[in-house]
């Protein structure tokens, strides 16, 4: 739908909802370059996103903050949110849509 702007919230948990969360988020900014897109990494997906970095969408990832804290790992030059249960609820009393990857 032209015109409507599109906001989206993918969630990953696991390592593998991270790869589809970021083959999801190419596929959308390929067919929608003007959408905005956010992947919400916790639980397992945000070592996964540490070990396994991506140029493409790792701009677009926020990562769990008490999961990090939990492991004990930096999350440099990515952005790190409070909790990531947190900034989902957050992102949908904004209106933003919400998929599990």
């Amino acid at each position: 739908m032209a015109g409507v702007p599109l906001r989206l919230v993918i969630h990953a948990p696991t390592a593998a909802a991270l790869e589809r969360a970021r083959r999801n988020a190419a596929n959308l900014r390929k067919a929608r370059p003007d959408g905005a897109i956010r992947i919400v990494a916790n639980a397992e997906a945000v070592a996964a996103a540490l070990d396994r970095p991506d140029p493409d969408t790792d701009p677009l990832l926020r990562l769990c903050g008490n999961t990090l804290a939990k492991l004990g790992r930096p999350a440099s030059g990515l952005t790190v949110v409070e909790a990531g249960v947190l900034d989902i609820a957050e992102a949908q009393a904004e209106g933003w849509g919400y998929m599990r990857a």
